[in-house]
């Protein structure tokens, strides 16, 4: 296997602590999905800097492999149509303020989930004498943003009145797809399945219907309609432990780092602020550019560990904001040696779910706080 750097990123050499993002992955990964859910459509879900991979990159590289762009606000859909991003895009978030006449300038796919949202998309659309492509959002149990299912019928007959929208979709969100235990997952796909029942009652044509997201891919095949929103899996990654694995996904994402300093440590002699960790015995400690300030979570402190020289090691004493430390008791690290933090090496791998676990938090929430101070490096994997 031959690896590749994609142009313009910055690599390891420039700074000691890099994110590296497999491309190739990737389209695979979109692939498995595209297969599982066929004669689905796929919304690639890039919000959040595409999920820590790296918004611009990851658009531009699977913009061509995807029917749909799922973004979470206003700026990032801008972004990617001053990026030259063509293919349809979707701001899966609420609307604010004056923001309406921003969508319709970029060709944006708008979010109603209100009545009067909707109607004021329409005024301006008229205005500018534009047609808004709208998709209504339906709350089905998540309380978030959206007409109540048992309400939706307000905003399904007021869509029946707008002349300058374009209802393109209709879509809810599930709290729940990623539980072992589906119940509540079960009981939105029957409210959204009784809202849609409102097109067929009035002989109206269907709205494209989506509700999936990557938990539900997996899990509910059902709730896949005409169009799925994979986001975590995407990237590789199972949005948690209980989720069945019934789409084979590989990490997209490598976190590393190298060696910046070596020393021993007496017995007695406590490790980083708070000294909360000391040895009774000599111990070699080795020093990492890399901490919370790149997004390596502080809540890590000595529970975490990193994988150098193919062996997993224990990281000590707090966390700081630009370096920590990782114990390697009487074995060998010179500076400059490379660090995993997470991904594979040899036969050892941290996961994303191993650093949640130990953090106290969920894997969405590893991979997205990794700072964008951080270089990411894009890699190609091509056959000999």
């Amino acid at each position: 296997m031959q690896i590749h750097q994609s142009a313009n990123t910055t690599n390891g050499d420039i700074r000691a602590t890099w994110v590296e993002v497999n491309f190739t992955r990737l389209s695979q990964n979109l692939q498995a999905i595209r297969t599982h859910v066929a004669p689905a459509k796929v919304m690639i879900v890039v919000k959040a800097n595409a999920y820590g991979h790296g918004l611009a990159e990851v658009a531009k590289h699977l913009s061509s492999q995807a029917d749909y762009i799922g973004v979470a606000v206003l700026e990032e859909g801008i972004f990617l149509r001053e990026l030259g991003v063509t293919i349809p895009i979707l701001v899966l978030g609420g609307i604010w303020g004056d923001q309406v006449p921003q969508y319709l300038q970029h060709n944006l796919t708008l979010t109603a989930s209100s009545v009067e949202r909707l109607e004021q998309i329409d005024t301006i659309a008229g205005q500018m004498g534009l047609k808004a492509k709208v998709h209504l959002k339906i709350d089905t149990g998540m309380e978030r943003i959206g007409v109540h299912y048992y309400s939706a019928h307000t905003i399904q007959e007021t869509a029946q009145m707008c002349v300058n929208v374009e209802v393109e979709g209709i879509f809810s969100h599930f709290a729940n797809a990623d539980s072992g235990d589906l119940t509540h997952a079960r009981l939105q796909l029957e409210r959204f399945n009784e809202v849609l029942r409102f097109y067929e009652n009035h002989s109206l044509p269907m709205p494209m219907r989506h509700m999936a997201n990557s938990a539900a891919i997996l899990q509910i095949p059902e709730s896949h309609f005409d169009m799925v929103r994979p986001g975590i899996m995407l990237y590789g990654v199972y949005p948690s432990p209980e989720s069945a694995r019934t789409v084979q996904v590989l990490p997209v994402l490598a976190w590393k780092t190298r060696v910046v300093y070596f020393k021993v440590v007496k017995p007695g002699h406590p490790v980083s602020y708070g000294s909360s960790w000391q040895s009774d015995h000599p111990v070699r400690i080795v020093t990492l550019p890399v901490g919370y300030g790149d997004g390596y979570f502080r809540s890590l402190s000595n529970k975490t560990k990193v994988i150098i020289h193919e062996k997993k090691y224990p990281q000590v004493g707090n966390v700081c904001m630009d370096q920590m430390m990782v114990n390697i008791e009487t074995d060998s690290a010179f500076n400059g040696d490379d660090v995993t933090l997470l991904g594979e090496s040899g036969r050892e791998a941290i996961t994303a779910q191993d650093l949640a676990d130990w953090a106290g938090t969920i894997p969405y929430e590893i991979l997205t706080n990794i700072n964008t101070r951080v270089p990411r490096v894009y890699i190609t994997e091509d056959e000999e």
